[in-house]
């Protein structure tokens, strides 16, 4: 497939039904696009226009022979990252998400919120787009741990946002994620 193919290329957007899904670690995986979410997944609404940006950092360090040429690359580290601002402000889950389950409590319509250094617990994620062409992609993060909030800005005419940044750890075979991407849908006749 090396040749041009403007039916390969594509946008992506959020499903209807929103993105973002986090569940406890020990729930079920997808391993597809097919297959529905486990019940324990959360759906947490809706992010900012930015969407949401995957990043893959390396560091390598190059080995020199005498003579100062470099004759051998070494890979030295690997991280992935996943980064989105939530803008539902008021939902428990996302609040949940953002500063610990144990640090967010709702009674009655009142959301009481505790800011403190408790380390946030590792997740399940699945992130659920909406590509080109009716294909869905979903990529999916066996352990992935929110390691960065950004500022929290309050400000007339912008949404309150929880920019976040995750972190995705790898797996028992060493993978920080999976994706799949579905089959275009046939035109109906």
């Amino acid at each position: 497939m090396a040749a041009n193919n403007s039916q390969l290329v594509s946008a992506g957007k959020p499903l209807v039904s929103g993105a973002i899904n986090a569940a406890p670690i020990g729930t079920a995986v997808p391993t597809g696009t097919t297959s529905e979410l486990d019940a324990k997944f959360v759906k947490l609404g809706y992010v900012s226009e930015e969407g949401l940006t995957n990043a893959v950092e390396t560091d390598s360090e190059g080995v020199k022979a005498w003579g100062g040429a470099t004759v051998l690359t070494i890979r030295t580290s690997r991280d992935e990252t996943f980064a989105w601002t939530f803008i539902q402000a008021m939902d428990p889950d996302v609040l949940k998400e953002v500063y610990g389950e144990k640090n967010v409590t709702s009674n009655a319509g009142e959301i009481a919120v505790k800011h403190n250094d408790l380390e946030l617990s590792p997740r399940v994620w699945a992130f659920e787009i909406l590509l080109t062409g009716g294909r869905m992609k979903r990529i999916v993060v066996p352990s992935g741990t929110i390691t960065e909030v950004g500022d929290v800005v309050y400000k007339d005419g912008d949404p309150i946002g929880y920019e976040v940044t995750m972190h995705a750890a790898p797996d028992a075979e060493g993978n920080t994620a999976y994706e799949y991407i579905s089959a275009p849908k046939k035109p109906a006749e």
